[in-house]
């Protein structure tokens, strides 16, 4: 025998169960570098048939649910900021806002971070072809590229021939003739007022002439999501005859990441006839609870501005601005155009599922679907998003991933800022340093894991002048609200809250009454203070670089 063999033997068997123990995989690995679908979506909360347990069973979403039977429905999943733009950007950077700085619809990612990874970027770097479509970053957050580091090819833009024969692209979301007709009414009364072209003309003619919904008998790709999923479903096409390995149910030999965005079910609430059909408004039912909190904390709420003050519907119906419950009538005409939405958006995710399969990739093809948050549907009075409250902060997940069950729920308690290590771990490719979330794939393999104990959500207001964080554990929610100049620095743990607020989930499942103050949960709230104090001197690093 070779006298070398023997230690050489020694130290391979070392090296390996040394690489074993390191590695310790929580699953059945998927082969390295799968595709990755992912589908985003704007302003969708989780209404599904999948999350049908919630009590709302008249939902037709039967694509999601079909997606949903690949995979794991994420139930309890939360957003970092309740609004379009830092919600995506802390999702697509796996970084909380005091992170990005993103906490409005003005500020530019990289304005704040010109070194900040985002995820199809590190995809892309990680040797993906990386393509999008549609909103997946607010656009006023990135540049007129949608954010260039992230993309190896052009991102793609719908043109007038992406529209069925007959159709010019919808104005404004609308495709009804006459709704066209008054708003460019309403423009060109604005100019010669002297009003400033574009988003001051804009604002003026959304004021006076503006829908909240639409319901034309007109084919679906005649809206922006139907002309967006057919195109997607020929870009699917192009990567996979660029990529022919793919089809062999292996590995590819260079992967995609391709993003897919659609616009709906956000205001105004646009869908072909037929979606509408499926639904009898009178039936619909309203939310349960339309007041403000027993021992209510102001700031905790807004005024639904943005359906009130962009869209006229709601003022010819006399809805009333506030804190109010509305007629009936009007909710139920804005659930049912939500619902109308919904499922006109669930048709199309169909079609990028029906995509995968005929093109042969619908084996080695992880599909994340995601909705960037919540939506008040008359709950507390409020409609729209822009609070720390469940139904705004509370956001779908879905994942479907080759090598792990299909048609599982988890409760488990998981946020947006997890997504990105948990695509590098699915795909097995180098996870980023430093990232605020962590990976689901332990969940992926056994529902019942738990990866953290608490959630956590914040919204500022008062300009830049107030900041809310809401911790939201397995049975309660608390929220603090700070008095701080959040863009000069952080706030810190022993910060003092200006108000605070704490819910009882399994008591009190429609935040009915706000406990922070009552004697019997005086033990709760104080260990909910000792999370966010933790969870802020966590974060007390310093903010991220900028210019």
């Amino acid at each position: 025998m070779n006298k070398h063999f023997f230690p050489l033997t020694v130290c391979l068997m070392i090296g390996v169960l040394g690489t074993l123990v390191a590695y310790r995989p929580t699953s059945k690995p998927a082969p390295p570098h799968y595709n990755v679908l992912f589908i985003g979506t704007d302003d969708w909360k989780p209404v599904a048939g999948c999350y049908s347990d919630d009590g709302d069973v008249q939902i037709r979403t039967p694509n999601i649910d079909r997606l949903a039977g690949r995979g794991t429905v994420f139930w309890r999943n939360y957003c970092q900021q309740a609004v379009c733009a830092p919600t995506r950007a802390s999702l697509l950077t796996g970084q909380r806002p005091d992170y990005t700085r993103v906490w409005d619809l003005q500020t530019q990612i990289r304005d704040m971070n010109p070194t900040i990874l985002t995820m199809p970027q590190h995809f892309r770097q990680q040797g993906y072809v990386t393509a999008g479509i549609g909103k997946i970053f607010d656009y006023r957050s990135v540049d007129k590229s949608d954010d260039s580091l992230s993309w190896s090819l052009p991102y793609y833009r719908l043109g007038p021939s992406d529209y069925p024969a007959g159709f010019e692209p919808p104005y404004r979301a609308y495709q009804n003739p006459q709704t066209r007709r008054s708003i460019e009414h309403y423009v060109a009364e604005a100019a010669t007022k002297g009003i400033a072209a574009g988003l001051p003309r804009q604002r003026y003619a959304q004021q006076r002439f503006s829908p909240f919904d639409e319901s034309e008998d007109i084919p679906d790709g005649a809206y922006t999501d139907g002309a967006m999923a057919r195109k997607a479903q020929r870009i699917i096409k192009q990567l996979a005859d660029q990529n022919q390995p793919n089809r062999t149910g292996g590995p590819a030999a260079r992967p995609f990441f391709l993003a897919v965005g659609f616009r709906s079910p956000h205001l105004p609430f646009v869908a072909p006839k037929k979606y509408w059909d499926l639904y009898d408004r009178s039936k619909l039912p309203t939310a349960a609870y339309q007041q403000k909190s027993k021992n209510p904390v102001d700031v905790a709420y807004q005024p639904s501005g943005e359906l009130v003050d962009l869209y006229t519907g709601t003022q010819s119906e006399k809805f009333q601005k506030g804190f109010a419950p509305q007629p009936d009538s009007v909710q139920q005409r804005l659930i049912h155009g939500y619902y109308a939405s919904v499922s006109y958006m669930d048709a199309q995710i169909g079609l990028l599922m029906d995509a995968l399969k005929t093109n042969g990739l619908d084996k080695n093809t992880i599909v994340v679907l995601w909705g960037d948050h919540g939506w008040h549907l008359g709950d507390h009075g409020m409609w729209c998003k822009h609070t720390n409250f469940e139904q705004a902060t509370r956001a779908p997940l879905i994942i479907a991933a080759p090598g792990f069950r299909a048609g599982q729920k988890t409760r488990s308690l998981t946020e947006f800022v997890d997504i990105f290590p948990t695509l590098c771990d699915l795909t097995g490719i180098k996870t980023p340093d430093a990232l605020a979330g962590k990976s689901l794939v332990p969940i992926l393999r056994k529902p019942t894991e738990q990866v953290k104990t608490y959630a956590v959500s914040q919204y500022p207001r008062d300009g830049d002048k107030v900041m809310g964080y809401a911790i939201r554990t397995d049975r309660y929610r608390y929220v603090a609200w700070f008095e701080h100049e959040f863009r000069k620095n952080r706030v810190m743990a022993g910060s003092k809250p200006k108000a605070v607020e704490l819910y009882d989930y399994r008591k009190d499942p429609n935040e009915t009454v706000n406990v922070a103050n009552d004697k019997a949960f005086e033990s709760v709230a104080g260990q909910h203070a000792q999370l966010l104090r933790e969870f802020l001197q966590n974060q007390s690093q310093p903010m991220a670089s900028t210019k």
